[in-house]
């Protein structure tokens, strides 16, 4: 029999060491405790930063060298601190922003004292202060965790804080680094973001010596017009809501203004600059509908909310945050922007930008080859604003191939130009029917509109002196001491068109169509409007049929053989399930089996016959919209408007369809009557406007 001990001994000396539980030294902890506050220039550059706001600085000095890798200065002219404060603020958890152990009701954007000891345990730090009313300053240093006495030094009233050699004690932290311009982007996105919660407090930021901006004291929509870079012309809302509580402001860029990321998005949460998933996701629905998909609304957003229902002691960098009630926050903020959008979106919508646009090739006919305009084809008249060698081409048919038909002029009566009689219905191309029923104006029915911008369905007339059709104003909005003559032969100088005119009928006269999908319209001050009659005529269902849905009057037109649409099981049962939601719509439907759908009504206003296409696609929008997590799925209205959305598309007018003048005219003014009739339904633009600097700079001449 073996020893007991000796077999004891054997085992236990297999067993590797356990090393034993020990305090680590305070440099070390600072050192661990830097990796999560102190992730890069930027973070160290914010902390620093609310340091100062919460002090009451009034003006704030920031430069960086390097991206922030070689230097920060921060100097503010806030309260400044005493030797033994300077001693104290080095160390972890010492603070002066919490004044008893509740963590409910904190105001200032800084308290759990971790910042400076962090930063003094990767980086050399040197902090000079004096408060008010003392007649010297006082400097302390740390370098890598090691702190050193307070001693006397200059400086004016506050504090300013120098970091050096960022990481320089964590060399592995460093490697990670990017270059200096990324690190420095990082930093002046922080800089923004505080600038727009303390608007009262000037901010100077520079970088390697090169001011960036410098902002005065200002009121908030000064303070965020700079931050945005954005004007009243960019359509910039101002935002305010209340809910539960809790109260929404700030300011918005119209629909046209967006980015390819979502670094335009300002949020503060009771005066704290955050990066929330909640108010980002709430930002996108408010805007879905109203700009392409993948881009980015551009809105500066600050949220009011009792202390109580929201949680700032998340993360170290104090940029996350848990709302109580989440859902409220989201219907608070995609019900206040969708009310400012469809409030602010006035006739048209806001100009959308033509910065991108570039000359494009231009043809030159051959030398010593007169080009003559072709004669007029028989009870054709000719086309006295087409000059030689342009828009000389023959109408032609419908028959032909677009391709071979860039540009369709419009015939102006009896030898008038652009603010002359219009055509009449005998007049229209080929094979067009101008009477009503071929027109955009079949399936939706055009309402005419009075002075006010009230409609008039079932009434003739035209909108505040402007005649759809005729191509100009009428005698009653004409400019004093323009004869009737200089309408006729659109010799009007833009200096003549009254304000009242242009503002009234931003988008002017049709004079042609491109392609039969674009439409070419010359403004009262003579800017030159593109129309995509597509995408504006979807944006105008669109919006009727939400008002219809929403007044209950959305009527269905019966099938005389009802359709049988094929589709997975899964959509079926989606369809099926949305039954009561699509009869309001005026579409009627059953299960035909698993895997069909039986359709005995559609929309009557839609005028469109192509079930099958329309329910496939309403079936892939609601299943989708049923795939997300919950706290992801859209909300009722939500997921109404994007059914809406697909019908309004299937019931407008399609690119290729060739239009009269009337209808052109027609759809322009319902345009300037249709709120955020400057998108359609999936956000696209539906029109853009070429000024005559645009045009100048375009040829260089500008």
């Amino acid at each position: 029999m073996s020893d007991p001990s000796s077999s004891s001994s054997e085992t236990s000396g297999t067993l590797p060491l356990r090393p034993a539980l020990r305090r680590l030294p305070e440099v070390l902890v600072n050192r661990i405790a830097a990796g999560e506050v102190i992730e890069r220039p930027a973070a160290a550059l914010k902390e620093l930063v609310e340091n100062a706001i919460d002090a009451g600085a009034k003006r704030l000095d920031v430069s960086l060298q390097n991206g922030g890798i070689d230097q920060i200065i921060v100097t503010d002219d806030g309260n400044g601190m005493f030797p033994d404060e300077l001693t104290l603020a080095v160390e972890r958890h010492c603070t002066s922003k919490l004044q008893d152990e509740s963590l409910v009701h904190i105001r200032t954007l800084g308290f759990r004292g971790e910042a400076l000891p962090s930063i003094g345990a990767a980086a050399r730090l040197s902090i000079t202060s004096r408060p008010r009313g003392e007649s010297g300053a006082w400097r302390i240093r740390v370098e890598g965790g090691r702190i050193f006495p307070p001693e006397p030094s200059a400086g004016a009233p506050g504090t300013s804080v120098v970091v050096e050699d960022l990481f320089f004690a964590t060399p592995a932290r460093r490697k990670f680094l990017k270059s200096a311009r990324v690190e420095g982007r990082h930093a002046e996105s922080v800089i923004r973001r505080l600038a727009l919660a303390v608007p009262d407090t000037a901010f100077r930021f520079s970088m390697d010596e090169r001011v960036v901006f410098d902002l005065p004291a200002q009121d908030m929509a000064a303070r965020a017009a700079a931050l945005l870079g954005a004007n009243e012309a960019d359509g910039f809302l101002k935002i305010h809501g209340e809910r539960d509580g809790m109260t929404l402001s700030g300011f918005a860029c119209g629909p046209s203004v967006h980015r390819a990321t979502a670094a335009g998005q300002f949020m503060l949460v009771n005066g704290r600059p955050v990066v929330d998933p909640v108010l980002k996701t709430a930002v996108r629905v408010a805007y879905r509908r109203v700009i392409e998909h993948g881009r980015h609304p551009v809105v500066a957003l600050m949220l009011t909310i009792p202390p109580d229902r929201v949680d700032v002691n998340v993360h170290p960098a104090k940029t996350e945050l848990r709302f109580a009630d989440e859902a409220s926050v989201r219907s608070l903020v995609i019900g206040t922007l969708g009310r400012a959008l469809e409030a602010g979106a006035g006739s048209v919508g806001v100009r959308p930008s033509f910065s991108a646009v570039r000359p494009g090739r231009i043809w030159y006919p051959p030398e010593n080859t007169p080009q003559q305009p072709a004669p007029p084809a028989p009870g054709q008249r000719s086309m006295p604003y087409a000059t030689q060698g342009s828009f000389a081409e023959p109408r032609l048919g419908l028959g032909d191939t677009p391709s071979a038909r860039m540009l369709t002029p419009l015939p102006s009566g009896d030898g008038t130009g652009l603010y002359g009689n219009g055509t009449s219905a005998e007049d229209g191309p080929p094979g067009s029917d101008m009477s009503g029923s071929g027109g955009f104006g079949a399936g939706l029915d055009a309402p005419v509109f009075s002075s006010d911008g009230q409609a008039q369905n079932g009434q003739g007339g035209s909108a505040s002196g402007y005649a759809p059709g005729a191509g100009g104003w009428d005698a009653g909005s004409r400019t004093p001491g323009v004869s009737a003559e200089s309408y006729a032969a659109g010799t009007v100088p833009p200096s003549a068109v009254s304000a009242q005119q242009a503002a009234a009928h931003p988008l002017g006269a049709a004079v042609a169509q491109v392609l039969d999908t674009y439409i070419i319209a010359v403004a009262a001050d003579g800017s030159l409007v593109l129309v995509d009659q597509h995408a504006a005529h979807e944006r105008l269902t669109h919006e009727r049929l939400r008002e219809q849905f929403l007044s209950g009057s959305i009527r269905g037109q019966r099938l005389l053989v009802p359709d049988v649409v094929e589709l997975p099981r899964g959509q079926v049962d989606v369809l099926v399930s949305r039954q009561e939601m699509l009869a309001k719509l005026g579409i009627e439907l059953e299960a035909f089996g698993g895997t069909a759908v039986l359709v005995r009504a559609l929309p009557a206003m839609l005028n469109t016959t192509d079930a099958i296409g329309l329910l496939r696609d309403l079936a892939e929008e609601l299943e989708a919209d049923d795939s997300g997590a919950p706290d992801e799925m859209p909300s009722l209205d939500g997921r109404l408007d994007a059914v809406i959305a697909r019908m309004a598309c299937h019931g407008s007018i399609r690119a290729g369809r060739r239009l009269s003048r009337e209808e052109m005219d027609a759809l322009l003014r319902q345009m300037e009557a249709t709120p955020r009739a400057g998108t359609c339904s999936h956000g696209r633009p539906t029109w853009l406007k070429m000024t005559k600097n645009d045009l100048e700079k375009l040829f260089g001449r500008r």
